[in-house]
């Protein structure tokens, strides 16, 4: 059990050294979008606040399923692509 906890604890301590805008999008720029719609960084904080050790994604696409926000209110999202051309510049790829 101590080892769970102290895993917590030193996750909890990343943060990000750098950050810079998506030029195109991708899967992974995919997911960020939907972590920050939903008011997370991205999976690395929404792990941290939310103790949890998975993220429900769609098996067919692997995109991010389901988030629940801060006020405990639940996201849902697609299974195909919702982060349009439009809006990939406004997602955030943070580096560790």
């Amino acid at each position: 059990k101590m080892s769970e906890v102290s895993e917590v604890i030193t996750k909890a301590d990343i943060k990000p050294k750098s950050m810079h805008r998506a030029k195109i999008w991708s899967d992974d720029v995919e997911n960020l979008y939907r972590f920050q719609l939903a008011g997370y960084r991205d999976e690395v904080e929404y792990k941290q606040v939310k103790q949890v050790d998975e993220v429900e994604c769609w098996p067919e696409t692997g995109f991010v399923k389901k988030l629940q926000r801060r006020d405990n209110t639940f996201y849902y999202y697609n299974r195909q692509r919702e982060c349009e051309d439009k809006d990939v510049h406004k997602v955030k790829v943070y580096v560790y």
